[in-house]
């Protein structure tokens, strides 16, 4: 297997996310090959600016590199008042102008109990098609994480969710692999 580098983007930034123990246990089940790497400056980004999209400031800078060396990318993302977080649509915003995601293979895993979430997934589709991602099959997966399912560690110890992260890890692997026609 060549070697792949994801971005594991959580659109979350309270401390014990489910959103982030998805992506931390996803970044565990990495297999040798795959560098599967947290974006951890979410609350640092600066509100997007039309402005300084030439020339973004540090931390929005910093996101553009980092989406442009890796293969591709997974979010994971709680729903706030019926869609996105702002925290999350800020980081997006600064993304259009780069032009860094336009045709990388990209997931998402919905994690939200009880049927919730639908609106975050449907904006985050929505502006992932903006930006010229591609949404991969398999990739993009409805994995209800409940509270309990989350070690002391931050990592999901049921066997169950973790064999549909590693399928969604496994389907996203496939597409930043498969030769470019």
């Amino acid at each position: 297997m060549a070697d792949v580098r994801i971005l594991l983007i959580s659109g979350s930034t309270r401390r014990g996310s489910g959103n982030t123990a998805a992506l931390r246990t996803v970044q565990a089940l990495a297999p040798d090959g795959i560098t599967a790497e947290m974006y951890d400056g979410l609350a640092a980004l600066p509100a997007f600016s039309p402005d300084e999209d030439e020339r973004p400031p540090g931390p929005a800078a910093d996101l553009r590199a980092r989406i442009a060396a890796v293969g591709a990318l997974l979010f994971c993302t709680p729903e706030y008042a019926g869609t996105l977080p702002g925290s999350l649509k800020n980081l997006l915003d600064w993304t259009v102008g780069g032009g860094e995601i336009y045709g990388k293979p990209v997931g998402w895993v919905n994690v939200a109990v009880g049927g919730r979430g639908t609106g975050a997934e449907e904006h985050l589709a929505m502006v992932l098609r903006y930006v010229g991602a591609v949404a991969v099959d398999g990739a993009c997966a409805r994995v209800p994480v409940p509270r309990e399912a989350v070690g002391p560690d931050g990592i999901i110890t049921d066997p169950e969710i973790r064999t549909a992260l590693g399928a969604a890890l496994t389907a996203l692997v496939a597409a930043a692999t498969r030769p470019v026609r």
